[in-house]
């Protein structure tokens, strides 16, 4: 059973959360992206919930600006470092000593992921990245791969002051792209159900701003016409480097975040695993559950 309830965090930022499991069990957190939110997560928090497969207590926030969690009008507010406190800070609320067992993350929640266990690696047992680049290879592609920068443009029209507005007209019209544009798996889009969709549509309709300060805030994003791309700031080494075992579970049929990110990935993560889905686009949460499921699984009984 899915619970779901709001937390005050020190900072004063609100998280709206779902749940599953037995507090006081070894904790997973569950990250979202964008156009997600906590929701796309209810499966995974069931089944590793379930004492069959590790009675982990399991819980995914929805990040600030997304559904009912704080919504700060401030773009500012929305960098990286302030998101990574709000998950260290719901952890601690949730964890006697405020380690998490397991960190699955997907899209930008891979992001704050990638970046909570470079600051925090002592605080995370192991770490689950879902098609989210590291910013490391995602800031050589952007620089150097006119293929990742095509793929990638999107982010520049999310980005617009006036994205929102077009966003939601006409029944989220430009939003469904977002999932029927890339390629249908084997068992085509049928997973996006009307259910689903009605469960999107409360989302999005609480407010599409958080999600988009995101994509205003990051400097990891293609440039702009007739700016040089050299522009993209390169990380110091020292902030990418994630000392933590860590599984990237990758499909291959993903258009906007391209294989080539995973090259040179173990130059940064010491301990990987790396499996490559094929068959499967960037909405494989939704598209193969019991394959993601299955694969984590195995991951955190990996000796």
């Amino acid at each position: 059973m899915i619970e779901t309830f709001q937390r005050q965090l020190p900072n004063g930022t609100t998280l709206s959360c779902r749940a599953a499991g037995t507090a006081g069990r070894p904790l997973m957190v569950f990250l979202h992206g964008f156009p997600e939110a906590a929701f796309i997560w209810d499966g995974l928090l069931a089944h590793f919930a379930d004492p069959a497969h590790g009675g982990y207590r399991c819980i995914a926030p929805n990040l600030r600006g997304f559904e009912r969690s704080s919504a700060p009008a401030d773009v500012a507010q929305y960098k990286a470092h302030l998101l990574i406190q709000d998950i260290q800070q719901l952890a601690a609320t949730e964890s006697s000593d405020g380690t998490i067992a397991a960190l699955v993350a997907h899209d930008w929640g891979g992001a704050f992921g990638w970046g909570y266990a470079n600051a925090f690696p002592q605080q995370i047992g192991r770490l689950v990245i879902i098609n989210s680049p590291h910013p490391g290879t995602f800031a050589r592609e952007l620089r150097d791969n006119p293929a990742q920068q095509q793929a990638s443009a999107y982010m520049n029209f999310l980005a617009r002051p006036d994205a929102e507005a077009l966003l939601s007209a006409d029944d989220f019209r430009r939003m469904w792209p977002f999932f029927l544009g890339m390629k249908a798996g084997p068992d085509g889009h049928g997973w996006l159900t009307e259910d689903v969709k009605q469960q999107y549509r409360e989302v999005w309709g609480a407010g599409l701003t958080g999600g988009c300060n995101l994509y205003r805030v990051t400097p990891l994003k293609p440039p702009p016409p007739g700016q040089d791309a050299n522009t993209i700031p390169v990380p110091p080494r020292e902030r990418l480097m994630v000392n933590v075992p860590t599984l990237v579970l990758w499909a291959l049929d993903d258009a906007a975040l391209l294989p080539g990110l995973l090259e040179g990935l173990d130059d940064y993560v010491p301990d990987l695993v790396v499996k490559k889905v094929p068959d499967a686009t960037h909405w494989i949460v939704h598209e193969q559950p019991q394959r993601v499921a299955a694969e984590i699984e195995a991951f955190l009984h990996r000796r």
